[in-house]
């Protein structure tokens, strides 16, 4: 029998918390599953076994129980990492607490619904086909969002985005957006005209899709990922999952291009390699959870963009590219990175250059708060986005869904309130960098070198480690002397496409 200790309302906590991640583990591994290899007549059974065990999960976390433990636990002797980790929970039993489980479990079955039928509606350009579940999922995300709001006091587009970002608000939102829009059009006037009097020379194809994944593992072992604590497959959309000591990262190939599958296999490396490197003496409690999406953006694009659109990560890139698909002039590496960093707006967000990347954001947060706070209905969606897009990027897309609104798997998966995470992602991963020059004045040169390791134990040190320990601010004023500053990023696009 083991003694009694002096905050056994505490360790009660930690018990459940540690069975909840055990079970989230089997859940993440079936929604991995049903995105890569699940077979289509599997879905609707899929759907009811994630709603139940979202329903489970739900239980556990509401359990009455739970709010004198909590409670009782606050008064206990903890350690500072203890009392992080105690408010972790309470911010997920307020989370939990605000909806219902019928909710949570319609939510599930609605979004497994949708997001199964966009894959094969996005292929088909079929928008009046998708809005039929999307109407279904989109009435109850409004219910979800209208519950957390009123739990929080927040509005209900920004209660949805502190699931993802806690902290973030709609004010400071539109604040550092607005400043986007007044720099970035005349941003990409210059860069194209830089650009256009350079020399190019384009990568002759087919490029075997066998060939694409063998580089890919290759390159993401460069980039420090532990196949032994996780996997590469192909999904409809690129993402990571699982948990941390299962890593499930996922791409997708297309024969005629072999950049836009390597450079989002970078991109989930980024998003891997925090989850593989946080504390695994915390692994099971909230502390140990990557601390919001912005960080975890913030890493995938460190990769994806600082580090592997570096001309000196890039030099070393050549010649594995060389070798998958033969030697041809566009692998030479200063091609190879003019190709890599060639500024041309376009339709796809995953696909797109990190200078117009952020135009793609403010069009789907525009969007997509509207939807949440009712202002808009689905079937106004596409004029929205033709006209954004026109805006924005100048690009014409009407009657292009497929491309269009139909390109991303957030919305069919219920997933509002994260797209802000990505732009965010990229002003904290130029902040780290900016940092990572100050500590290390010869970073750049090491990088030409091929030593990789100064970012990932700058990352390691400051992000990784540190996981969910302090609020967003507070970390990064702890990595970087300042909370977030998206000056960063605008000093960054300058100086790599104005020189």
């Amino acid at each position: 029998m083991n003694p009694p200790t002096a905050t056994p309302a505490y360790d009660e906590l930690a018990s459940t918390w540690t069975r909840m991640h055990r079970l989230s583990h089997l859940q993440s591994i079936a929604g991995w599953d049903q995105a890569a290899n699940m077979p289509p007549k599997g879905n609707e059974a899929r759907a009811e076994a994630m709603a139940e065990m979202a329903a489970l999960l739900h239980r556990m976390s509401t359990d009455a129980a739970l709010r004198a433990t909590l409670e009782r636990a606050a008064g206990e002797p903890l350690g500072a990492p203890e009392r992080a980790n105690l408010r972790e929970m309470q911010r997920d039993w307020r989370l939990a607490n605000a909806l219902p489980e019928s909710l949570v479990q319609r939510l599930e079955l609605a979004a497994t619904r949708c997001e199964h039928a966009w894959r094969s509606q996005r292929q088909a350009n079929d928008w009046t086909g998708f809005l039929d579940n999307f109407r279904a999922l989109l009435s109850l995300s409004r219910e979800e969002a209208a519950r957390h709001a009123d739990a929080t006091g927040l509005g209900k587009y920004e209660a949805m985005m502190d699931r993802f970002e806690p902290g973030m608000t709609c004010a400071r939102l539109d604040a550092i957006f607005a400043q986007v829009r007044r720099w970035l059009p005349g941003l990409v006037r210059r860069v194209l005209q830089r650009q256009a009097g350079e020399e190019l020379i384009a990568p002759r194809g087919p490029f075997p899709v066998a060939r694409q994944q063998q580089l890919c593992e290759q390159v993401m072992r460069r980039l420090g990922f532990d196949f032994e604590a996780g996997r590469l497959d192909v999904s409809a959309h690129p993402f990571c999952g699982g948990v941390p000591e299962d890593v499930r990262m996922t791409t997708r190939f297309r024969e005629d291009d072999f950049l836009g599958a390597l450079a989002g296999t970078i991109h989930e490396t980024g998003h891997g390699r925090y989850e593989q490197n946080l504390p695994r003496e915390w692994l099971g409690q909230p502390l140990a959870r990557a601390r919001s999406m912005a960080l975890h953006e913030s890493q995938s694009l460190a990769f994806e963009m600082q580090l592997g659109r570096h001309p000196g990560f890039v030099a070393h890139l050549a010649p594995l590219v060389s070798a998958a698909f033969g030697a041809q002039p566009a692998f030479a590496p200063q091609n190879l990175h003019r190709l890599m960093t060639r500024v041309q707006p376009g339709l796809i967000r995953v696909d797109a250059d990190e200078v117009t990347y952020a135009a793609h954001i403010v069009l789907r947060y525009d969007i997509e708060r509207a939807l949440i706070e009712g202002e808009i209905e689905p079937e106004d969606i596409p004029a929205l986005w033709d006209a954004g897009m026109q805006e924005l990027l100048g690009l014409d897309t009407r009657g292009n869904y497929k491309d269009g609104p139909l390109q991303d798997v957030h919305w069919p998966s219920g997933m509002f309130g994260y797209f802000p995470c990505y732009s965010l992602g990229a002003m904290y991963a130029a902040q780290w960098f900016a940092a990572m020059r100050r500590a290390t004045p010869d970073l750049d040169e090491r990088i030409g070198r091929g030593d990789f390791a100064v970012v990932f134990d700058w990352l390691r040190t400051n992000i990784w480690s540190q996981a969910s320990r302090w609020s967003t601010d507070e970390l990064a004023v702890r990595a970087s002397g300042e909370a977030l500053n998206p000056a960063y990023l605008e000093a960054h696009l300058e100086a790599r496409y104005l020189g």
